[in-house]
């Protein structure tokens, strides 16, 4: 059998959830599979994230993780999403990169 495709895309204005999305990479590579980690795109202004240095940091510490595109939902098998609630909704920035995925 060939190896799983597995995406994982997630939206972490503070690193919480990068760290979750790296430790799924971790255990998926860990069971044989080939895998993608992605991050949305960032829409907050510059203003807003220069408001919290925890998310300055971390749009520092990730700015090599690619931005995930319809090309990554297509290429898995398997998809993990990853993103903290707003209000008890999905971010903006998930909300919008699912919204653009109609034509798949």
């Amino acid at each position: 059998m060939e190896k799983v495709k597995l995406a994982v895309i997630y939206y972490s204005s503070t690193g919480t959830n990068y760290k979750l999305a790296k430790m799924v990479e971790e255990g998926a590579l860990e069971a044989g599979a080939e895998v993608r980690v992605r991050k949305v795109q960032e829409l907050a202004p510059d203003a807003a994230i220069d408001s919290n240095p925890a998310w300055r940091a971390n749009i520092e510490a990730t700015k090599d993780i690619p931005v995930a595109t319809s090309e990554d939902l297509d290429w898995a098998d398997a998809i993990i999403f990853s993103m903290p609630t707003r209000f008890g909704n999905l971010p903006s920035q998930m909300k919008q990169f699912l919204d653009m995925q109609g034509g798949i």
